[in-house]
């Protein structure tokens, strides 16, 4: 979540009026992320929250996103709902940006996940990838091993400003993971931006995801891939085994892995270190003056990898076969 794009009070009334959620008394920004201009919005109904999608999400996908959030509340699962306007619709215009009005969720996200949060991630994202297997909407990864190159070859004649020989090495490790890159595992919808920040709580129980827009269809695996990366090391970036087996038995619990996806863990997560290091890198040389972002530092991400490639098999995770 960032703020990129300001509204005016009157276009805000304009917006506001077009729906049932009463009148706003306050409109905050929200700082947090890198996608689209998020708004805590305040109205005489209650809390909502106010996005403006941003010029990386394609219009057209909109739809999908939101009506993820819709079947998957239906389904059980705890999530935000997009709040339709008086006609019906769920997305509108604000401020000359695509825009949605959607439920406030309660909860906190924590800073410092502790292996009992990691253990109720798990579980949630298992029952996330069941209740979305009668999901009818498709949207393809637009971030998955494909566009890789190309999102690379957008940074690299500076990436080494960043880390000197950063060039060299990711153009090494993307040309290993495209030749290896695992293909048939089990797959449906994904959520494919769990951090931490899209994942609330009430002490140490799970109450509900938030954030779907970049939710598509892929492996399931691939998903727990980008779960370890980002909730399994500490803040000095050493691998913590006790979070990442208690995240992927707390999976397992709902959903168990195949042979396959067992074998190919290592080599998603390899992947899934690589796609954020990559958009970090891409964001961190590109953040638009005047922005009310925090960019998110590529290195990270960077030492994350490395940590992977010397992993041999789910087992370094914590997962008994």
């Amino acid at each position: 979540m960032a703020v990129y794009t300001d509204v005016s009070d009157e276009d805000l009334a304009a917006f506001v009026a077009l729906y049932d959620i009463g009148d706003t008394l306050a409109l905050k920004g929200i700082a947090e992320g890198v996608e689209n201009s998020n708004f805590l919005l305040h109205t005489t109904s209650g809390y909502f929250i106010l996005t403006l999608y941003e010029k990386r999400v394609n219009p057209a996908d909109l739809p999908f996103f939101l009506e993820l959030m819709r079947h998957l509340a239906a389904r059980g699962i705890s999530c935000p709902q997009p709040i339709a306007a008086r006609s019906g619709a769920m997305l509108g215009e604000l401020a000359g940006r695509p825009a949605a009005i959607i439920s406030f969720l309660d909860g906190m996200w924590v800073r410092r996940p502790k292996r009992e949060h990691c253990a109720e991630l798990g579980e949630a994202l298992a029952r996330f990838h069941l209740a979305g297997a009668d999901f009818a909407g498709q949207r393809p990864n637009t971030l998955s091993v494909d566009s890789w190159r190309p999102l690379l070859g957008a940074s690299l004649d500076q990436a080494d400003t960043v880390v000197p020989g950063l060039a060299a090495e990711l153009t090494a490790e993307l040309d290993h993971l495209e030749s290896r890159w695992p293909t048939g595992l089990p797959s449906g919808v994904i959520h494919a931006d769990l951090f931490p920040d899209n994942v609330f709580f009430i002490g140490e129980r799970l109450s509900g995801l938030i954030d779907f827009y970049f939710a598509c269809n892929d492996a399931f695996a691939y998903d727990v891939a980008i779960c370890l990366n980002a909730w399994c090391f500490e803040p000095d970036l050493s691998f913590n085994v006790t979070k990442a087996r208690a995240l992927l038995n707390g999976y397992r619990q709902v959903r168990d892995f195949t042979d396959a996806e067992f074998a190919a863990l290592p080599l998603l997560a390899r992947g899934s270190a690589l796609r954020f290091l990559l958009t970090r890198l891409h964001d961190w040389l590109r953040v638009p003056p005047g922005a009310l972002v925090t960019p998110k530092d590529p290195r990270e991400y960077l030492r994350k990898l490395r940590f992977h490639q010397g992993v041999s098999t789910a087992s370094d995770y914590g997962l008994a076969p």
